[in-house]
């Protein structure tokens, strides 16, 4: 099946992102890292899809930019995820359940959106990409 992206734009600019908040201080390996932004990004998009349907079309039709980013620990992830709920932009904070290699009920990282990349700016524009 190929993705068609009705909203592509020729101009390479986005409207809407999501923003995935990594946590340093675990060391997760490459692959458990990349396990964990997974979840962030399908979760995002599972646990708020009723009320982002408008967001997650517009954001899926301009091909779905994700943008991966670093912080260094747990108060980082619950910093933004407050930030995120302040403004309004729903997040969702992902836990690992513990089957490899850190403990069940580790935070691990934060995806916030998909939302207005101006709105996603504010609470991540200052982080540093993975």
């Amino acid at each position: 099946m190929k993705l068609e992206y009705p909203n592509k734009k020729e101009d390479s600019r986005f409207d809407y992102k999501m923003v995935i908040a990594v946590r340093q201080d675990l060391k997760l390996p490459k692959g458990k890292m990349s396990a964990q932004v997974a979840h962030a990004c399908v979760g995002s998009v599972i646990e708020n899809f009723q009320v982002l349907t408008p967001k997650i079309i517009n954001w899926y039709g301009e091909g779905q930019k994700k943008v991966v980013v670093k912080v260094p620990g747990l108060a980082d992830i619950m910093a933004l995820e407050k930030k995120a709920t302040d403004i309004g932009v729903l997040n969702v904070v992902i836990e690992d359940f513990g089957l490899t290699q850190i403990a069940e009920g580790t935070i691990t990282c934060i995806g916030i959106g998909p939302d207005l990349t101006v709105k996603i700016d504010a609470i991540t524009g200052n982080l540093k990409l993975m």
